[in-house]
């Protein structure tokens, strides 16, 4: 045995008794390489035990062995990213609750258990953010919802190139979306495997926030794959359709379209970085900015 595995041994066995202590609610472990049952015999630790998964067979094998699991993306996440997926998809089955403690193990794919952390959940505005996208509704992804949020506020916060810009992202009842939407320039998503535009992938996110200076709408599907960047989503002249005075023409575009489909839409303020979120017309997440980089 190397000293090396010595090591990851003795980490995971002062890991398995910390998540045995009665102030920690979950053990989250994500890794598609289950913890062996010589570890776990014996450990209170055993039913608070949560598994999150990027393999699909994995998962079918541990539910057949009645263990809790969440599957998460397999892209190539930061261990602190690839905790939030998996605390955004537990959340989404209610296997979390808010106040719950929430002891994670993780690493990099491939490569075993290296990273631990702790948390509350509802502790920070991340929880928060989780906690209201999971909230929307079973058709909507929960993961998908959280990433585009976070996406949202770096765009926000970030601007492009030092100059504030905004946007509007819609999701979901993308075939009604387009068909009441004209493209304004050329789409640079055309042409491209569905893999390869998924807002999941931190790759495509990247991408997103450099096309958010063109004019125009963002159209996802629900699981995230990014149809379309520069729609116009003409604003109805509808008297039901109301904003707050003070908001322009992205969020009254966001109102209608959300107003007369099944999407949900957020909208970047340009003037201020804040981030709102609608559906079926309405406002029903606010997120302001504490700071802009400038």
């Amino acid at each position: 045995m190397s000293e090396a595995t010595r090591l990851d041994r003795e980490f995971l066995k002062s890991a398995l008794t910390l998540a045995s202590q009665s102030e920690v609610d979950h053990l989250l472990y994500i890794s598609d390489v289950p913890i062996a049952p010589a570890d776990l015999r014996g450990r209170k630790c055993r039913k608070k035990l949560v598994y999150a998964v990027t393999n699909e067979a994995v998962a079918a094998e541990l539910l057949g062995k009645k263990e809790q699991v969440v599957v998460i993306p397999a892209y190539d996440y930061s261990r602190t990213e690839r905790v939030k997926m998996a605390v955004v998809s537990a959340l989404a089955q209610q296997a979390f609750k808010e106040g719950d403690v929430v002891l994670s193990l993780t690493g990099r794919i491939g490569r075993g258990i290296d990273t631990m952390m702790t948390m509350r959940i509802g502790g920070s505005l991340d929880d928060r953010v989780a906690i209201e996208g999971v909230k929307l509704g079973d058709q909507f992804n929960s993961q998908v919802v959280d990433a585009i949020i976070q996406l949202a506020l770096q765009i926000g916060q970030d601007g492009f190139e030092g100059h504030p810009i905004g946007t509007i992202i819609c999701i979901g009842d993308h075939n009604v979306v387009l068909e009441k939407s004209r493209q304004l320039t050329i789409n640079p998503f055309q042409g491209l495997a569905e893999v390869e535009r998924n807002v999941l992938d931190p790759k495509i996110r990247e991408a997103i926030k450099n096309f958010s200076v063109l004019d125009g709408a963002f159209i996802m599907r629900e699981d995230g794959v990014v149809l379309s960047a520069g729609r116009y989503l003409s604003p109805l002249s509808d008297d039901n359709v109301k904003i707050p005075l003070g908001l322009g023409a992205r969020h009254a575009a966001a109102a209608s379209i959300t107003a007369t489909t099944g999407c949900i839409a957020l909208v970047v303020s340009q003037t201020s970085g804040a981030v709102r979120l609608f559906k079926e017309g309405n406002i029903v997440l606010e997120l302001h900015q504490t700071a802009r980089r400038t």
